[in-house]
This record gives structure tokens, C-alpha cells and sequence, in this order.
């Protein structure tokens, strides 16, 4: 449970950086995600949970 805490306030960090220190580029880039059609959306949310996961398995299986 804290490494899924630590990991959602490690992304919560990186986007306010990302938002602080692009704010057009990141308000451009949600405009054009709102734009894009569900199947796309939904597609990119699988494969990033996915990558995600391996990254996070890779990561514990390389500690160890």
C-alpha cells in the first residue's frame, strides 16, 4: 500500500511540474486528447496500465 501511494504522489508530482512549466503545451495537449475518439482513448489507457505494470515488475524483479 505505500509503494501505491508513493507511486500515485510521484505522478501527481510530475504532472504539476509538467503543468506548471508548460501550461499552453499541456492545455493544448488535453484539448486534443478530449478530441480524440473513445477507442483511441481507451486503447492508449490499456497499453500505458500495461507498460506500466511491466515497468513496475521489472523494477521489483531487477531490486531482488
Amino acid at each position: 500500500m505505500r509503494d501505491l501511494v508513493a507511486a500515485l504522489g510521484l505522478a501527481l508530482a510530475i504532472e504539476g511540474i509538467l503543468l506548471a512549466s508548460f501550461p499552453d503545451a499541456m492545455k493544448r495537449a488535453m484539448m486534443e486528447a478530449a478530441a480524440s475518439p473513445r477507442d483511441r482513448m481507451r486503447l492508449v489507457g490499456v497499453v500505458s496500465a500495461v507498460l506500466g505494470v511491466l515497468v513496475v515488475w521489472a523494477a521489483r524483479r531487477l531490486a531482488s
